[in-house]
């Protein structure tokens, strides 16, 4: 019995360790399964990498190569600078700097909630509106155009994946309010919208190149080798034959007139008769084009190009001129003013004055309408508007500007009788000022007319000087109306013009506006027309006030402002009489001295800009407000470096400013102040 249970435990001793053995290769199997496994795993990645390897530098090197290129190189078209405009001096009215604009890659940018928060606290705008154009776009979306040096330091020191700054050109005016109706202005793609600005877009316009870059890991471009060779040629320069002073006296003037008698607007021209060259274009309430964002377009409107008015009395010298060159009337011929009221065809017309038999120079003198009426029933429709038609009106002014109104002037076959009437004494038709103003310098010229001239480096069409310099009246008529003229001033309506030591010819005018209604209302147009010397005029000035409420007659409202604009502009070019002169300074105040060359005062709330004798230290200062200082002395210096700040001058400050010469200048930028 004991042998057998020697026997069964033998057994089980032997089953169990092959059970042990069987267990131990069974897990030695499933280990080197497992290795197996990983090493086949390794394997095929591993070739899968050498193959992919393989592809990438052989089967499709073209497509990537190209698809490389893309990504790191972009086309963009760079435009030359816009040319200036400058006055007639070469001072500087409108000229362009270099200014900063960020946009966004979007396809670069990791986080568009943190670009879109980080840079609208530094724009001030929403975030959501930043952030729904970094969703929309693809490659390139514009986040804001031209934006100041401080906000472009500030977003450039973000250091922004995906943000860049790129630099355009921004336009100043760098004498603000100065001539801003006829300058115009450009919008953010630097095309011109109004004024000079749209009329001359083209010449002013620099030419286009377009340039493949590549840009760095920090968005600066790269050009090409070669590329940078075709550089965009500038814009051509526009010098205007306005004169920066006899501007500014003019827009003071007529600023005070509108201001004083509570008026819609008000306007002035100065004209040389020798060249037909306007030498003031000014137009109140004015308007600043560097931020015309900010005025409605009726401020921004050049009314004195497209605007149309009835010019009253100031028409009745051409009717005078075409009565005496058809011999319908002689200076001494008497006419019954019927005692101020007379009735034609159930019409009244009155005079301001009880008049009776005067001559036709005390017709013009005392601004008889019904004695201009007289004439002009004698002379006849057919005639008188012929000579209107000779003397331009009815027909836009050969001036470069867009949007010019032709005037009013009605076919004859729609003339009655109390139209022609009207007519003679400016009421019923209607005129611009150039085209006012181009009539009176026929009669300054001889009776010749000579068109006007606003821009001096482009030279008038062939055809355009011919049909405008045609003799309208002989010499001895304009001659003789020029007369009848300085008795006006001297003991006429006109004597509020008058200056002491100085003969002045000139006219008043005061139209009745017509209403919407039909008939003539009670508003009003004062204008006043004064040449200097009375009868060998060497200047004209135009000046018309519009509906003035406190007192609406040209003797009262426009006088006074031609008389401010013609003494200073005698005293600036050095023919106004001492006494007067002396007279003038004694009386003026701070606001209306005579300024220096190199200071100007524009608008109210514009702090007086001036520029010195010599320069001043422009270290610290931002890029934008040192190119201002420049350019007010028609200067456009070289800028070296990148920053908004400049470091460094030449010439140094308190070198004199240069009257000619090649002097260069040049500024050095920093990022910091």
């Amino acid at each position: 019995m004991a042998k057998a249970t020697r026997t069964r435990s033998h057994s089980r001793s032997k089953r169990t360790a092959s059970v042990n053995r069987d267990s131990a290769l069974q897990k030695w199997d499933w280990s080197r399964v497992r290795f197996l496994c990983v090493a086949a795993l390794i394997a095929v990645v591993w070739c899968s990498l050498w193959a992919r390897a393989y592809c990438l530098q052989v089967v499709d090197t073209q497509n990537l190569s190209g698809r490389a290129l893309r990504q790191h190189l972009t086309s963009e078209l760079v435009t030359g600078r816009r040319g200036k405009i400058l006055d007639r001096d070469n001072r500087v009215l409108a000229s362009t700097l270099a200014i900063k604009s960020v946009f966004v890659r979007p396809y670069e940018v990791e986080s568009p909630y943190t670009v879109s928060v980080r840079l609208a606290k530094i724009l001030g705008v929403d975030p959501k509106y930043i952030r729904k154009k970094i969703k929309k776009g693809r490659n390139f979306v514009w986040i804001k155009r031209k934006i100041d040096d401080r906000t472009a330091t500030a977003i450039k020191k973000q250091g922004l994946k995906g943000v860049y700054l790129q630099t355009e050109f921004g336009r100043i005016y760098p004498n603000k309010m100065l001539g801003g109706n006829l300058l115009g202005y450009v919008g953010v793609d630097e095309k011109g919208l109004a004024g000079i600005e749209y009329a001359f877009n083209k010449t002013l316009t620099g030419s286009s190149s377009k340039f493949v870059v590549q840009r760095d890991a920090a968005g600066r471009r790269l050009f090409l080798q070669g590329a940078e060779e075709t550089t965009p040629l500038q814009g051509d320069d526009i010098a205007l034959t306005i004169d920066s002073e006899v501007q500014f006296f003019a827009e003071q003037a007529v600023q005070y007139a509108v201001n004083k008698y509570d008026a819609r607007w008000g306007g002035a021209m100065v004209v040389d008769v020798a060249s037909g060259d306007i030498l003031a274009w000014a137009q109140a309430p004015m308007f600043n084009p560097n931020v015309y964002g900010q005025y409605s377009s009726s401020q921004r409107r050049d009314r004195i190009a497209q605007d149309a008015f009835e010019m009253g009395s100031t028409i009745k010298p051409f009717l005078m001129a075409a009565a005496l060159e058809e011999h319908i009337t002689k200076p001494d011929t008497l006419y019954f003013c019927e005692n101020g009221k007379w009735k034609l065809h159930n019409v009244r017309i009155r005079d301001t004055k009880k008049l009776q038999w005067i001559t036709a120079k005390k017709v013009l003198t005392y601004s008889s309408n019904i004695g201009t009426a007289k004439i002009g029933l004698e002379l006849g429709a057919t005639k008188y508007r012929d000579y209107l038609v000779r003397l331009g009106f009815g027909k836009k002014a050969a001036l470069p500007l867009a949007g010019q109104s032709s005037g009013i002037l009605r076919p004859l076959n729609r003339w009655t009788q109390v139209d022609l009437a009207n007519a003679a004494f400016g009421q019923g038709f209607a005129s611009t000022m150039p085209q006012l103003a181009e009539a009176y310098l026929a009669l300054a010229n001889g009776g010749v007319r000579k068109p006007l001239r606003l821009v001096k480096n482009f030279p008038l069409n062939e055809n355009v000087l011919k049909e405008n310099s045609q003799r309208v009246f002989s010499e001895e008529t304009a001659y003789t109306v020029l007369k009848m003229m300085q008795d006006v001033v001297d003991s006429g309506t006109g004597k509020s013009a008058a200056i002491s030591g100085v003969s002045i010819g000139g006219k008043t005018g005061t139209a009745q506006k017509a209403s919407r209604s039909g008939g003539y209302g009670r508003k009003y147009t004062a204008s006043f027309v004064g040449l200097v010397p009375a009868l060998n005029p060497r200047f004209i000035t135009l000046v018309v006030v519009d509906e003035p409420a406190k007192n609406y007659y040209g003797s009262k409202v426009a006088a006074p402002a031609f008389k401010e604009i013609a003494m200073r502009y005698m005293a600036l070019n050095g023919t106004l009489p001492d006494f007067e002169k002396s007279r003038l300074l004694a009386t003026a105040t701070p606001s209306t001295l005579i300024p220096k060359y190199g200071e100007r005062r524009f608008g109210v709330g514009d702090k007086p800009q001036i520029a010195g004798k010599s320069i001043p230290d422009l270290r610290g200062k931002s890029i934008r407000f040192a190119m201002e200082v420049y350019a007010r002395q028609g200067i456009i210096p070289s800028v070296k470096g990148s920053g908004a700040f400049v470091k460094k001058q030449k010439p140094a400050a308190g070198a004199k400013w240069p009257v000619g010469g090649k002097q260069q200048y040049t500024l050095w930028l920093s990022e910091q102040s």
